[in-house]
């Protein structure tokens, strides 16, 4: 789960890390009762590169405030919606620099890069040389505490001891909340070597949710906010609106295969809605988890098809073929044409079963994919 910076701070905060004083503004609402200022306002969204895209502003007086929230909040940051603003204390008189903890699956291990400078600008330092120390560690709070002063051991004071510092506490959020990555651009360190986390990029395990006492309650708080990982938590599927002008919903299973199906349907030119791992091997007989996907594709306006692909190895097709056309008796707000490519067990009784139904089941892609086309032309026309 990418964590909004807001809710990454809280998070850390909680762990004993220092972070400014901020509140959350919700839908360019009312200020609540602010920190002394001057403030910094904050996009809030599951994205980088806020900064450059004028998604922050910083402010020092309550008018201004307001009037950086209401223009924030109407944005569009690399094509996403702002879904609130962090209003936070600025932090004076400090020099900026950068620390991030990052899971390297390939390596089995934790990826620590430390550099004495940060900011918006990290990305182009990072290509000079001597700027961006990186170290491979053991996944252990103590490796990566050795790692880090290791890496700090060339840096000048106060930047090196507040490094060494920072690289020590979050160290113990980073395990204890098992994240994936922990990055902390810019980290503020003062004269008298304190060190602030000025920004949050916070990315946990979906899958550890369970593990996870506060980042559930922080679900369930903020769902509205966490709306794709609330609905697998709750649901039991990965669901993503990949265009919300999209026009072809897509009922699929497997993440790659899904991922794949998106592709080349954008390669022929078409426009998917969205992106589904349905997990046909967990619904059981019960058509309910269909029923929910079929009413959150019914949510895009411009639905004109729905395309099904599912391979079939455990799961019977002529069981899913049943429950998906319960399923639509079930979501009848979804009055589109249904195409189905199916492959695998069963697959003689889902052409029967769903042709019965007026829903003629192809094997192949590229005859699904004439039909899909041959649907939306009909409907232009």
């Amino acid at each position: 789960m990418y964590l909004f910076e807001h809710d990454a701070k809280e998070l850390l905060a909680a762990a004993g890390i220092p972070t400014p004083a901020g509140v959350l503004v919700e839908d360019g609402g009312v200020l609540p009762s602010l920190p002394p200022g001057p403030w910094v306002v904050k996009a809030q969204l599951a994205v980088g590169g806020r900064g450059k895209a004028g998604g922050i502003r910083k402010t020092a007086t309550l008018d201004d405030a307001r009037s950086a929230v209401a223009d924030i909040s109407r944005k569009l940051i690399r094509e996403l919606p702002v879904r609130g603003c962090r209003i936070e204390q600025q932090i004076g008189s400090a020099r900026e620099t950068y620390l991030s903890l990052m899971v390297d699956a390939a390596a089995a291990g934790v990826r620590v890069l430390v550099a004495p400078q940060g900011g918006v600008d990290i990305e182009t330092l990072s290509t000079q040389p001597g700027i961006v120390h990186s170290m491979l560690c053991d996944p252990t709070p103590a490796a990566i505490s050795a790692g880090v002063r290791s890496l700090c051991a060339n840096l000048a004071e106060p930047v090196r001891g507040a490094l060494i510092n920072a690289g020590e506490a979050l160290a113990r959020p980073f395990f204890a909340y098992e994240c994936t990555l922990l990055e902390i651009n810019p980290l503020f360190v003062r004269a008298d070597g304190s060190w602030v986390a000025g920004d949050a990029k916070m990315i946990t395990d979906d899958n550890a949710l369970e593990r996870q006492p506060a980042l559930r309650a922080l679900l369930a708080a903020r769902a509205h906010a966490y709306t794709e990982v609330a609905l697998k938590a709750e649901h039991g599927c990965d669901y993503v609106v990949v265009d919300s002008a999209g026009d072809i919903g897509l009922l699929t299973t497997g993440a790659g295969l899904s991922m794949m199906l998106i592709d080349e349907l954008r390669a022929a030119g078409l426009k998917p809605y969205n992106f589904l791992d349905v997990r046909t091997g967990g619904l059981r007989g019960d058509p309910a988890r269909l029923v929910h996907v079929l009413n959150w594709i019914a949510e895009g306006s411009h639905i004109k098809v729905i395309l099904v692909n599912v391979f079939a190895g455990i799961t019977d097709l002529g069981e899913f073929s049943r429950l998906l056309l319960a399923a639509i008796a079930r979501a009848p707000q979804l009055k589109v044409p249904v195409v189905a490519r199916l492959i695998g067990n069963g697959i003689e009784t889902a052409q029967q079963v769903l042709g019965d139904a007026g829903i003629a089941v192809e094997t192949e892609l590229e005859a699904a994919v004439v039909r899909v086309k041959r649907h939306l032309a009909e409907q232009r026309a």
